[in-house]
């Protein structure tokens, strides 16, 4: 009985399933994969020592290190944001809104804007803050 030798396989055929797996992966990682918006200023949050995350992202207001004020991604001063908090809060009066400050921010600047938030309607307000084990 005569047996033919094994054919030789070409490197295209090894190298398919290898492809095959990344291809897999990489929709694998688009999936679940969490996309975030970028702020228009960027911050540094202040530390904090409570370990509970935040749930879901409603209203963000953002305050700058140099006072710059951004809202739903775009900068804004702080009378228009005044007055588009005050109908968005018209709108869901109990809507949540977030504010991320940056950590190097004069604090009274923070306190004036809590004051202005609370002015146009805003009950519920969340500072936004990074774990303090100093995770970015």
């Amino acid at each position: 009985m005569r047996f033919d030798p094994p054919r030789l396989k070409s490197d295209d055929e090894r190298i398919l399933p290898l492809i095959n797996v990344v291809f897999l992966l990489l929709i694998f990682f688009m999936l679940t994969g969490k996309l975030s918006t970028i702020d228009p200023i960027e911050v540094a949050p202040p530390t904090s020592a409570s370990e509970k995350a935040a749930e879901t992202r409603e209203l963000v207001v953002v305050l700058g290190a140099d006072g710059q004020l951004a809202f739903d991604g775009a900068m804004i001063d702080e009378e228009t944001l005044k007055t588009a908090l005050a109908e968005r809060m018209e709108m869901a009066p109990s809507a949540q809104v977030r504010l991320k400050a940056d950590g190097a921010a004069d604090s009274t600047d923070v306190i004036a804007l809590m004051e202005t938030l609370h002015e146009a309607g805003v009950e519920r307000l969340k500072l936004l803050t990074l774990p303090a084990g100093g995770a970015e």
